[in-house]
């Protein structure tokens, strides 16, 4: 397997995975439980560029030249601009009053979503891609990772403990309580 940038023609299953991470959290942005609307929302700001789900923020995982995983990260610092597309679209398109609370701040990198096929989930992917990133943001670059979970999924929060993430905090998102945490 290896892990690489993602590429604007990664984009049909970048959405497709990053939905399974994200889609109660779509859901609540286009104001509708539409999986297909929720595709397509996402897919719209995959294949986009300049904003927070954009494939230039993303890394996908390929094993035997297929799309099995794709992560998305961005410099918290930079949340607003990254997201004003996405609320101008949401507010014009679905939601009037959209107004999300912030996910992250200027002195992390935050992990937004990551997803794995479901043909794959199970094999440690997600772990895989985790460590890439750690690799890449932390030891290489000495930045601080930042990602949120719910406190629903003990099984998320044991694997990010156990790769060496702190809880720092929490935070909320579209209305919903969530466990900030962090790796420097």
């Amino acid at each position: 397997m290896i892990i690489r940038k993602a590429t604007i023609d990664d984009s049909e299953l970048i959405a497709k995975y990053l939905l399974l991470a994200m889609e109660e959290i779509i859901y609540k942005f286009i104001d509708e439980r539409d999986p297909k609307t929720a595709y397509y929302f996402l897919l719209h700001f995959v294949e986009s560029e300049n904003n927070q789900y954009s494939y230039q923020n993303c890394f996908v995982a390929e094993e035997n030249e297929e799309i099995i995983g794709a992560v998305s990260v961005y410099d918290g610092g930079k949340l607003h601009e990254l997201r004003k597309p996405i609320v101008d679209y949401v507010r014009l398109n679905f939601n009037p009053d959209f107004s999300p609370e912030n996910e992250t701040q200027s002195d992390e990198f935050y992990i937004d979503s990551l997803g794995v096929s479901p043909n794959h989930q199970g094999k440690g992917i997600g772990s895989k891609m985790l460590q890439f990133l750690i690799e890449e943001f932390v030891t290489k670059n000495k930045q601080t990772l930042g990602l949120l979970v719910e406190e629903e999924n003990p099984g998320a929060k044991k694997l990010y403990l156990k790769l060496g993430f702190k809880v720092i905090g929490e935070k909320t998102l579209v209305g919903k309580k969530l466990e900030h945490l962090q790796i420097s």
